[in-house]
Protein backbone atom coordinates (compact mmCIF):
# COMPACT_ATOMS: atom_id res chain seq x y z
CA UNK A 1 0.00 0.00 0.00
CA UNK A 2 1.18 3.45 -0.99
CA UNK A 3 2.14 5.74 2.54
CA UNK A 4 -0.19 8.47 0.73
CA UNK A 5 -3.08 5.99 0.64
CA UNK A 6 -2.54 4.77 4.09
CA UNK A 7 -2.35 8.33 5.78
CA UNK A 8 -5.67 9.24 3.92
CA UNK A 9 -7.28 6.37 4.99
CA UNK A 10 -6.11 7.16 8.65
CA UNK A 11 -6.78 10.41 9.00
CA UNK A 12 -10.26 10.00 7.48
CA UNK A 13 -11.59 7.24 9.99
CA UNK A 14 -10.30 9.99 12.85
CA UNK A 15 -11.70 12.64 11.09
CA UNK A 16 -15.37 10.94 11.11
CA UNK A 17 -14.44 10.04 14.59
CA UNK A 18 -13.31 13.64 15.89
CA UNK A 19 -16.40 14.69 14.18
CA UNK A 20 -18.75 12.54 16.03
CA UNK A 21 -17.59 12.85 19.14
CA UNK A 22 -16.82 16.39 19.22
CA UNK A 23 -20.71 16.31 19.28
CA UNK A 24 -21.03 14.16 21.84
CA UNK A 25 -19.37 16.90 24.01
CA UNK A 26 -21.36 19.70 22.99
CA UNK A 27 -23.95 17.20 24.11
CA UNK A 28 -22.76 16.85 27.51
CA UNK A 29 -22.32 20.01 28.37
CA UNK A 30 -25.81 21.03 26.82
CA UNK A 31 -27.39 18.45 28.50
CA UNK A 32 -25.93 19.70 31.53
CA UNK A 33 -27.16 23.22 31.36
CA UNK A 34 -30.41 21.73 31.31
CA UNK A 35 -30.86 19.33 33.88
CA UNK A 36 -28.89 21.64 37.01
CA UNK A 37 -30.73 23.58 39.12
CA UNK A 38 -31.38 27.12 37.67
CA UNK A 39 -29.12 29.88 39.18
CA UNK A 40 -26.26 26.89 38.35
CA UNK A 41 -24.96 26.81 35.24
CA UNK A 42 -21.74 25.04 34.11
CA UNK A 43 -19.12 26.74 32.08
CA UNK A 44 -18.45 26.85 28.24
CA UNK A 45 -15.53 28.06 28.68
CA UNK A 46 -13.77 24.45 29.49
CA UNK A 47 -15.00 23.10 26.53
CA UNK A 48 -12.58 24.75 24.75
CA UNK A 49 -9.37 24.04 26.54
CA UNK A 50 -10.76 19.99 26.61
CA UNK A 51 -10.46 19.95 22.74
CA UNK A 52 -6.88 21.81 23.22
CA UNK A 53 -7.91 24.72 20.80
CA UNK A 54 -7.77 27.89 23.08
CA UNK A 55 -5.19 29.26 20.90
CA UNK A 56 -7.46 29.24 17.71
CA UNK A 57 -10.98 30.41 19.98
CA UNK A 58 -8.62 33.41 21.42
CA UNK A 59 -7.30 34.56 18.38
CA UNK A 60 -10.05 36.48 17.47
CA UNK A 61 -11.50 39.03 20.03
CA UNK A 62 -14.90 37.36 20.87
CA UNK A 63 -16.66 37.01 24.39
CA UNK A 64 -16.80 33.38 25.57
CA UNK A 65 -20.71 32.62 25.69
CA UNK A 66 -22.35 29.39 25.01
CA UNK A 67 -23.24 30.75 20.90
CA UNK A 68 -19.66 31.75 20.46
CA UNK A 69 -18.25 28.29 22.26
CA UNK A 70 -21.28 26.27 20.52
CA UNK A 71 -20.24 28.14 16.67
CA UNK A 72 -16.73 27.65 16.88
CA UNK A 73 -16.64 24.02 17.42
CA UNK A 74 -19.58 23.27 15.57
CA UNK A 75 -19.27 25.21 12.24
CA UNK A 76 -16.27 27.53 12.49
CA UNK A 77 -14.16 26.45 9.55
CA UNK A 78 -11.48 28.44 10.46
CA UNK A 79 -11.33 25.88 13.38
CA UNK A 80 -9.57 22.70 12.18
CA UNK A 81 -11.34 20.58 14.85
CA UNK A 82 -14.98 22.04 14.24
CA UNK A 83 -17.32 19.42 13.39
CA UNK A 84 -18.07 21.16 9.43
CA UNK A 85 -14.22 21.06 9.33
CA UNK A 86 -13.76 17.62 10.67
CA UNK A 87 -16.35 16.57 8.43
CA UNK A 88 -15.21 18.85 5.25
CA UNK A 89 -11.57 16.80 5.76
CA UNK A 90 -12.80 13.69 6.05
CA UNK A 91 -14.81 14.02 2.60
CA UNK A 92 -11.63 14.86 0.94
CA UNK A 93 -9.54 11.79 2.28
CA UNK A 94 -12.15 9.94 1.25
CA UNK A 95 -12.43 11.31 -2.62
CA UNK A 96 -8.27 10.45 -2.97
CA UNK A 97 -8.38 7.17 -1.81
CA UNK A 98 -12.38 6.08 -3.08
CA UNK A 99 -10.77 3.36 -5.78
CA UNK A 100 -9.55 1.52 -2.01
CA UNK A 101 -13.03 2.23 0.10
CA UNK A 102 -16.83 0.83 -0.60
CA UNK A 103 -18.47 2.79 -2.76
CA UNK A 104 -21.02 3.26 -0.72
CA UNK A 105 -18.67 4.48 1.94
CA UNK A 106 -17.98 7.90 0.00
CA UNK A 107 -22.05 8.18 -0.34
CA UNK A 108 -22.89 8.18 2.99
CA UNK A 109 -20.03 10.76 3.93
CA UNK A 110 -20.77 12.96 1.15
CA UNK A 111 -24.46 12.60 2.44
CA UNK A 112 -23.21 13.65 6.18
CA UNK A 113 -21.14 16.98 4.76
CA UNK A 114 -24.11 17.88 3.12
CA UNK A 115 -26.27 17.74 6.15
CA UNK A 116 -23.98 19.48 8.15
CA UNK A 117 -23.78 22.30 5.82
CA UNK A 118 -27.49 22.60 5.85
CA UNK A 119 -28.20 22.21 8.84
CA UNK A 120 -24.99 24.29 10.95
CA UNK A 121 -27.60 26.93 11.45
CA UNK A 122 -30.19 25.37 13.06
CA UNK A 123 -27.46 23.40 15.03
CA UNK A 124 -26.53 27.01 16.53
CA UNK A 125 -29.97 27.26 18.36
CA UNK A 126 -30.61 26.16 21.25
CA UNK A 127 -34.33 24.64 19.96
CA UNK A 128 -32.10 22.43 17.10
CA UNK A 129 -28.81 21.62 18.49
CA UNK A 130 -29.90 18.79 19.83
CA UNK A 131 -31.35 16.95 16.28
CA UNK A 132 -28.22 18.13 14.88
CA UNK A 133 -25.73 16.59 17.13
CA UNK A 134 -27.70 13.70 17.02
CA UNK A 135 -28.02 13.68 13.23
CA UNK A 136 -24.11 13.66 13.46
CA UNK A 137 -23.60 11.24 15.67
CA UNK A 138 -26.14 8.56 14.16
CA UNK A 139 -24.38 9.82 10.46
CA UNK A 140 -20.79 9.09 11.87
CA UNK A 141 -21.98 5.96 13.04
CA UNK A 142 -23.36 4.70 10.05
CA UNK A 143 -20.25 5.45 8.49
CA UNK A 144 -18.01 3.34 11.04
CA UNK A 145 -20.49 0.80 10.47
CA UNK A 146 -20.75 0.48 7.14
CA UNK A 147 -16.90 0.36 6.75
CA UNK A 148 -16.80 -2.81 9.64
CA UNK A 149 -19.20 -4.32 7.75
CA UNK A 150 -18.04 -4.56 4.24
CA UNK A 151 -14.68 -3.73 4.21
CA UNK A 152 -11.80 -5.96 3.55
CA UNK A 153 -9.84 -7.01 6.39
CA UNK A 154 -6.43 -5.39 4.54
CA UNK A 155 -3.60 -2.98 5.23
CA UNK A 156 -6.04 -0.02 4.49
CA UNK A 157 -8.62 -1.47 7.14
CA UNK A 158 -6.01 -1.95 9.71
CA UNK A 159 -5.17 1.96 8.99
CA UNK A 160 -8.93 3.03 9.32
CA UNK A 161 -9.25 1.16 12.87
CA UNK A 162 -6.04 2.43 14.24
CA UNK A 163 -6.99 6.11 12.98
CA UNK A 164 -10.53 5.31 14.25
CA UNK A 165 -9.37 3.76 17.88
CA UNK A 166 -6.63 6.39 18.41
CA UNK A 167 -8.98 9.15 18.30
CA UNK A 168 -11.19 7.64 20.54
CA UNK A 169 -9.11 7.17 23.10
CA UNK A 170 -8.30 10.89 23.02
CA UNK A 171 -11.48 12.41 23.02
CA UNK A 172 -13.23 9.88 25.33
CA UNK A 173 -10.38 11.41 27.92
CA UNK A 174 -11.32 14.55 26.94
CA UNK A 175 -14.93 14.19 27.31
CA UNK A 176 -14.15 12.76 30.93
CA UNK A 177 -12.46 15.82 30.97
CA UNK A 178 -15.40 17.81 31.48
CA UNK A 179 -15.88 16.42 34.90
CA UNK A 180 -12.65 17.06 35.79
CA UNK A 181 -12.77 21.36 35.72
CA UNK A 182 -14.64 21.89 38.42
CA UNK A 183 -17.97 22.92 36.30
CA UNK A 184 -19.79 23.59 39.77
CA UNK A 185 -18.56 24.58 43.24
CA UNK A 186 -18.31 22.25 46.17
CA UNK A 187 -19.47 23.92 48.66
CA UNK A 188 -22.94 23.90 46.81
CA UNK A 189 -25.91 22.05 49.18
CA UNK A 190 -26.56 20.22 46.22
CA UNK A 191 -22.74 18.93 45.29
CA UNK A 192 -23.96 15.60 45.54
CA UNK A 193 -26.81 15.38 43.89
CA UNK A 194 -25.06 17.64 40.66
CA UNK A 195 -21.81 15.18 41.08
CA UNK A 196 -23.78 11.87 40.63
CA UNK A 197 -25.90 14.08 37.54
CA UNK A 198 -22.53 15.23 36.23
CA UNK A 199 -20.91 11.74 36.00
CA UNK A 200 -24.21 9.96 34.42
CA UNK A 201 -24.11 12.73 31.88
CA UNK A 202 -20.34 11.55 30.88
CA UNK A 203 -21.71 8.07 30.70
CA UNK A 204 -24.49 9.28 28.47
CA UNK A 205 -21.87 10.99 26.30
CA UNK A 206 -20.31 7.85 25.73
CA UNK A 207 -23.23 5.75 25.69
CA UNK A 208 -21.49 3.44 28.14
CA UNK A 209 -24.72 4.77 31.13
CA UNK A 210 -26.48 1.36 30.43
CA UNK A 211 -23.67 -0.54 30.03
CA UNK A 212 -22.36 0.63 33.38
CA UNK A 213 -25.28 -0.35 35.42
CA UNK A 214 -25.42 -3.91 33.64
CA UNK A 215 -22.17 -4.57 34.44
CA UNK A 216 -20.30 -2.63 36.69
CA UNK A 217 -22.94 -1.24 39.42
CA UNK A 218 -26.41 0.25 39.58
CA UNK A 219 -25.34 3.51 41.90
CA UNK A 220 -23.30 5.91 40.10
CA UNK A 221 -19.77 6.93 41.84
CA UNK A 222 -16.45 9.01 40.67
CA UNK A 223 -13.83 6.06 40.78
CA UNK A 224 -16.60 3.60 39.51
CA UNK A 225 -17.04 5.64 36.44
CA UNK A 226 -13.18 6.09 35.93
CA UNK A 227 -12.30 2.77 36.67
CA UNK A 228 -14.94 1.45 34.10
CA UNK A 229 -14.03 4.17 31.19
CA UNK A 230 -10.39 4.03 31.92
CA UNK A 231 -9.84 0.17 32.46
CA UNK A 232 -12.60 -1.40 30.84
CA UNK A 233 -11.29 -3.84 28.44
CA UNK A 234 -14.29 -4.83 26.79
CA UNK A 235 -16.07 -1.81 26.38
CA UNK A 236 -15.65 -0.59 22.78
CA UNK A 237 -15.30 3.54 24.01
CA UNK A 238 -12.89 2.47 27.30
CA UNK A 239 -9.76 3.94 26.63
CA UNK A 240 -7.82 0.92 27.39
CA UNK A 241 -9.81 -1.10 24.59
CA UNK A 242 -8.90 1.51 22.61
CA UNK A 243 -5.31 0.92 22.86
CA UNK A 244 -6.09 -2.71 22.84
CA UNK A 245 -7.29 -2.56 19.35
CA UNK A 246 -4.62 0.01 17.98
CA UNK A 247 -1.96 -2.66 19.34
CA UNK A 248 -4.08 -5.76 17.42
CA UNK A 249 -3.78 -3.51 14.35
CA UNK A 250 -0.77 -2.81 14.01
CA UNK A 251 0.34 -6.33 14.97
CA UNK A 252 -0.97 -7.24 11.70
CA UNK A 253 1.27 -4.83 9.59
CA UNK A 254 4.65 -4.38 8.95
CA UNK A 255 7.39 -2.26 10.24
CA UNK A 256 5.58 -1.26 13.02
CA UNK A 257 8.53 -2.20 16.32
CA UNK A 258 8.27 1.46 17.53
CA UNK A 259 4.66 2.17 16.67
CA UNK A 260 3.85 -0.89 19.43
CA UNK A 261 6.61 -0.25 22.05
CA UNK A 262 4.64 2.94 22.26
CA UNK A 263 1.37 1.48 22.72
CA UNK A 264 2.70 -1.05 25.21
CA UNK A 265 3.88 1.45 27.23
CA UNK A 266 0.80 3.35 27.01
CA UNK A 267 -0.98 0.13 27.98
CA UNK A 268 1.15 -0.57 31.31
CA UNK A 269 0.33 2.89 32.53
CA UNK A 270 -3.29 2.78 32.20
CA UNK A 271 -3.31 -1.04 33.85
CA UNK A 272 -1.07 0.45 36.85
CA UNK A 273 -3.16 3.89 37.14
Amino acid sequence: MLSRVAENIYWLARYVERAENTARLVRVNSHLVLDTPRGITPGWEPLVYITGLDEHFFAVDREVNERNVVRFLIGDMNNPGSILRSLAAARENCRTVREVLPRSSWEKLNELHLFAKEHIQSGLTKGGRDAFLDGIISGSQAITGLLGSVMYRDAAWQFARIGRNLERADMSTRIIDVRSTDLFPDDLPESGSLDTLQWISVLRSLSGYQSYRRHVAIRVSRADVLAFLFHDSIFPRSVLHCINAVDESLGELENTGAAMRCVHTLQRKLRHT
